[in-house]
C-alpha cells in the first residue's frame, strides 16, 4: 500500500520542494530525485499488485483505485521515460539558463503524479479527471519558449485539448445514463459497469462515439491531431518526449478501458469499425505528410499520429493481439523519448530543426546524431528494436482474423513512412554544414546523451528479450480481455 501512496503523493510533494527551492540550478534535481522514488514505488506496486488488491481491496475499492495489468503497463512505461526526462532535465536546464524552470520543473511533477493516478483509476469520472489535469499541466510547458510560436501552440493545444475532453466528459455522462436507462446501477466504476452488461444499447454508442472521439483527440489521430504538430514543434524536446510517451500512452489506456467496457455490452464490432477507420486513416494521413518533411520536430509528431493510429487498430484485432499493442506502447514511448531527447541537442546546437539548417549532424554532434539515426530505425520499426517484433505480431493477427485490406493498408504505410522519414534523417545527418561549431554547454555531454541512449537500449533489449514479468503482464491483460469480450 505504500508504493501506492507514493506514486500519488510523491509528484505534488516534489511540486511543492520544486515551488519552494530559490535557485534555478538546483531546483532541476527535484525531478531526478521525484524519478527515483517513483520508479521505485512502481515496479513495487506491479511486482505485489495481486496482494495489494486482496489485502486491501475494501480500502482499495472505496478509492476507485487499482493496478490490474493494462494500468502496470502503461505505468511502467510512463516511470522509466520519466526517469529518462528527469535524468536528462539538469543538463538542459543549465544550458537554458536564460529561461526562469521554476513552472516547468513544478508542472514535469504535477503531470507525473496526475498521469500516475489515470493509470490507477477503475472509475470512468476519475479516469476523466486525471487525463483533463495532467491536460492542464502540460499548457506551461508547453508556453516554456515563452515566443509567439510558443504561445499559438499553446492556445492551439489547450482549445482542441479542451473540446475533446469535453466531449469525453459528455460521453462518461451518456454511459452513465446507459446504466440508468437499463436499470442497473449507475456506479462508474468498471468492474460495476462490466458486471452489469446489459446496458442500454443506444447510449452506450452514443456515449463510444464521444468518448473514442474525445480520448482520440488526446491520442492525436487524425483528423483529430491539429494540435500536435504545434505543440510538439515548439516544446522543448524533454516535454515533446512527455507528450509523445505520456499522456499519449494514459489516454491509451483510457480508450481501451472504454473498449473492453463496449465489448461487454455487445457492440464491440462496432467499437472497432470505428477504430479502424481512425487507425488506418491515421497512418495514411502521417504518411501523407512525412514525405518530404523539412521540420525534426512536426516529423515526430507526424511519427506520434502514425504510431497511435497503430496502438488504436491494434485494439481491433482481439485480445490474442493485445501483448503485440502493450510492447508496441512500451516500444514508442521510449523511442520517442529518445528521439525527442536528441533532436532537443539537434536543436540547441544548430539555432535551427528545419532542413537545409540542419546537416552534417554526425561531424558535429556524433553522439546525439547516432542516436537520433539509431532512434529513426527504431520507431519505425527495423529490426532487431521492439517495434518490429510488435508490429509483425499486429499485421500476423490481422492476416489470422483475415484482414488482408487491414494488412495490406498497414504495411504499405509502414513503407512509406520509412521512405519519407528516412530522407529528412539522412539530409540531417549526413554530409557538412556551414553551421559554426556549438557552444560547449550546446554539443554533446553526459547529461545531454545518456539519458536517450539508455531510451534506445531498452528498446532495443525489448526487441532481443522481453522478461518473463513483463511477458506475464501482457499474457495477464490478454486474458482479460478475452473473458471480457463477448462474442
Amino acid at each position: 500500500m505504500l508504493s501506492i501512496i507514493l506514486l500519488l503523493a510523491a509528484p505534488p510533494l516534489a511540486a511543492l520542494i520544486a515551488a519552494l527551492v530559490r535557485s534555478e540550478r538546483a531546483r532541476p534535481w527535484v525531478l531526478p530525485g521525484l524519478a527515483v522514488v517513483h520508479l521505485a514505488a512502481s515496479v513495487v506496486a506491479i511486482s505485489l499488485r495481486h496482494r495489494l488488491a486482496t489485502t486491501y481491496d475494501p480500502l482499495v475499492a472505496s478509492l476507485w483505485l487499482r493496478l490490474d495489468a493494462l494500468g502496470a503497463v502503461t505505468l511502467l512505461a510512463l516511470s522509466v521515460l520519466f526517469a529518462i526526462v528527469a535524468a536528462y532535465a539538469p543538463g538542459y536546464l543549465r544550458a537554458r539558463a536564460e529561461r526562469p524552470n521554476r513552472v516547468l520543473v513544478v508542472c514535469c511533477c504535477l503531470f507525473l503524479g496526475l498521469a500516475s493516478l489515470a493509470t490507477l483509476s477503475q472509475h470512468l469520472g476519475l479516469m476523466w479527471a486525471a487525463i483533463e489535469g495532467a491536460t492542464l499541466a502540460c499548457v506551461p510547458l508547453i508556453y516554456f519558449n515563452n515566443n509567439t510560436r510558443s504561445l499559438e501552440a499553446t492556445w492551439k493545444f489547450l482549445m482542441v485539448g479542451g473540446v475533446g475532453i469535453a466531449l469525453a466528459l459528455l460521453g462518461t455522462f451518456f454511459m452513465a445514463y446507459a446504466a440508468v436507462a437499463s436499470g442497473t446501477p449507475t456506479e462508474l466504476t468498471y468492474d460495476a459497469l462490466m458486471a452489469h452488461g446489459a446496458l442500454s444499447q443506444p447510449w452506450v454508442r452514443v456515449a463510444f462515439v464521444l468518448l473514442l472521439v474525445g480520448y482520440g483527440t488526446k491520442l492525436g489521430l487524425a483528423p483529430l491531431h491539429s494540435w500536435k504538430p504545434d505543440a510538439y514543434g515548439e516544446t522543448p524536446g524533454l516535454v515533446g518526449a512527455l507528450l509523445a510517451g505520456g499522456m499519449t500512452s494514459v489516454s491509451f489506456l483510457a480508450l481501451a478501458r472504454v473498449v473492453d467496457l463496449v465489448e461487454v455490452t455487445g457492440n464491440g464490432q462496432f467499437a472497432h469499425r470505428a477504430m479502424t477507420v481512425l487507425g488506418l486513416l491515421s497512418m495514411v494521413w502521417a504518411a501523407v505528410f512525412m514525405i518530404r518533411q523539412t521540420d525534426l520536430k512536426r516529423m515526430l509528431a507526424y511519427s506520434s499520429v502514425e504510431h497511435m493510429g497503430i496502438l488504436v487498430l491494434g485494439l481491433t484485432l482481439g485480445p490474442a493481439a493485445l501483448p503485440a499493442v502493450l510492447l508496441h506502447l512500451l516500444g514508442n514511448a521510449w523511442a520517442k523519448g529518445a528521439l525527442f531527447l536528441s533532436v532537443g541537442n539537434i536543436h540547441r546546437a544548430f539555432a535551427s530543426r528545419h532542413i537545409p539548417e540542419v546537416s552534417g549532424v554526425l561531424l558535429r554532434l556524433p553522439v546525439s546524431g547516432a542516436i537520433f539515426l539509431l532512434g529513426f530505425l527504431a520507431i519505425t520499426g527495423a529490426p532487431p528494436f521492439a517495434l518490429f517484433l510488435s508490429e509483425f505480431g499486429l499485421l500476423q493477427a490481422a492476416a489470422g482474423a483475415g484482414r488482408w485490406w487491414t494488412a495490406g493498408i498497414f504495411l504499405a504505410c509502414l513503407v512509406v513512412i520509412f521512405a519519407g522519414f528516412s530522407a529528412t534523417v539522412l539530409a540531417a545527418v549526413q554530409g557538412d554544414t556551414d553551421a559554426p561549431e556549438p557552444e560547449p554547454r550546446l554539443g554533446d555531454s553526459w547529461w545531454t546523451t545518456a539519458p536517450p541512449i539508455v531510451a534506445l537500449a531498452l528498446v532495443l533489449l525489448l526487441g532481443l528479450w522481453v522478461p518473463t514479468p513483463l511477458r506475464e503482464l501482457f499474457a495477464e491483460a490478454a486474458q482479460a480481455a478475452h473473458s471480457g469480450a463477448q462474442p
